[in-house]
């Protein structure tokens, strides 16, 4: 890998334990990850029974990192040990939340990490075939993971009979076509089904009835990049690495008006004010900050008076938000949060399966309000009109796209509704006037 460049930013915080490998001169070849401790952890599965493995990951307090947060090995043992159809792994690498980049270095730089953790899965629940589901822009990772699938093929990692285990695990890559609603993990199935990304009604749920029918775990590229270090050092070790209920670390991506942005390795439960004060370097050109979005766009903005918060899934939905994905997005004094809200809701109308009449009428209608804000034509009764739009979209919709583009509406139009109603006595945007005047 000539010319390579640490995709870290690197902080003396962090805490390197998925992303240790990245940085190592031909970090993406099977005998490099051999050097560094790689299959081992697949090696020592083998040789447990399979409810040990979930119980090991179940024990550990990992917490799918692709943003409901539930216990993964409490999600594998729903996976019933008997079944009439074959089961399945399925690798949800559609990372497509706004704001966050961090399943693509895990992809890049250490692929073999991601294919250990998902052949564990697949012996855990007895399934013997699996897919890595690859967001449709991420195409140019392609190539490197088909090469590691094909080196784990060669070394006996993948195929028949593993490491003379009798085990039997086939896998394999296939990508989406960019739609944000096939990060659902029902609507993927249908799209690697061939059939078009709607979600599906739940129940059944995939760990029951999921892909071609068949028993069926998802997880997120983070999450399943975890599962080898658990294995190997067990889940007291990993368990102690987070706070309590939320075992381990999690990638963060840090990005807006930060002076340092970049993905980092931190302890789950890391203080959000530390992150962006001592970790991003605070916001950029030392102005005050304004608000944090703490895990993608989809979730419900803090303001800067919200920020003491340790960033694990039970603290930050106390306070009313989610930790999501993990994209901080950090906005200073100068943001306008008219235009935010408008530039959120019109990304969540674009991407809209269409599928649920609320998400359908709803996010277009929000879009339209929104965007009658902030040209300065928003009407008296305006703010209150797209609180009942967004009311009514919330959990109403057969999938969180609906939830997403609601959230973040409500907490702007609440947290800052004074902006709104600047927008609206004036007739224009504050922001973009000071900017120009500034000019």
């Amino acid at each position: 890998m000539a010319g390579y460049k640490n995709p870290m930013s690197g902080s003396p915080l962090e805490a390197k334990i998925i992303s240790k490998r990245f940085g190592l001169p031909n970090s993406t070849s099977v005998d490099v990850y051999l050097q560094h401790d790689g299959y081992q952890a697949l090696e020592k599965a083998l040789a447990m029974k399979p409810e040990a493995v979930i119980n090991e990951v179940k024990n550990s307090g990992l917490r799918g990192r692709g943003g409901a947060g539930f216990n993964t090995g409490m999600k594998w043992s729903f996976v019933p040990k008997q079944s009439a159809k074959p089961k399945y792994v399925v690798c949800n690498a559609d990372e497509s939340e706004p704001g966050t980049c961090k399943d693509r270095p895990l992809m890049e730089y250490d692929p073999h990490q991601l294919i250990e953790g998902i052949i564990i899965a697949g012996y855990s629940i007895q399934a013997h075939q699996g897919f890595i589901y690859i967001r449709g822009e991420y195409r140019y990772l392609l190539e490197i993971v088909d090469r590691a699938l094909a080196e784990a093929y060669a070394r006996g990692y993948l195929g028949k009979n593993l490491r003379g285990s009798g085990f039997d695990f086939e896998l394999s890559t296939h990508t989406g076509a960019g739609a944000y609603e096939c990060g659902e993990e029902t609507a993927l199935l249908n799209s690697l089904e061939g059939l078009r990304g709607y979600p599906r009604v739940k129940p059944p749920f995939p760990a029951v009835v999921g892909l071609y029918g068949g028993p069926t775990v998802i997880n997120n590229v983070e999450t399943l990049a975890n599962v080898p270090h658990i294995i190997l050092n067990g889940a007291e070790w990993y368990a102690k690495l987070g706070s309590p209920k939320n075992g381990g670390t999690r990638l963060f991506c840090l990005s807006g008006h930060i002076a340092r942005p970049g993905v980092y390795e931190l302890p789950m439960g890391f203080p959000l004010r530390r992150m962006i004060e001592e970790v991003g370097g605070g916001v950029l050109g030392g102005k005050q900050l304004k608000a944090v979005i703490p895990g993608g766009s989809s979730c419900p903005v803090l303001t800067a008076n919200e920020i003491d918060v340790a960033m694990d899934y039970d603290a930050v939905a106390k306070i009313g938000s989610m930790l999501g994905s993990g994209g901080v997005i950090v906005m200073d004094e100068d943001t306008c949060m008219v235009k935010v809200a408008c530039r959120i809701m019109k990304f969540y109308a674009h991407e809209s399966c269409g599928w649920c009449i609320p998400c359908r009428e709803g996010t277009s209608w929000l879009e339209h309000l929104l965007d009658r804000f902030h040209s300065g034509g928003a009407l008296p009764g305006d703010p209150d009109t797209a609180l009942d739009v967004a009311y009514n979209i919330l959990g109403k919709t057969l999938c969180p796209l609906g939830d997403a583009a609601a959230m973040p509406t409500i907490s702007l139009l609440k947290k800052f509704r004074h902006e709104f109603e600047e927008h609206l006595r004036l007739g224009h945007c504050p922001y973009e006037q000071k900017a120009v005047s500034v000019a």
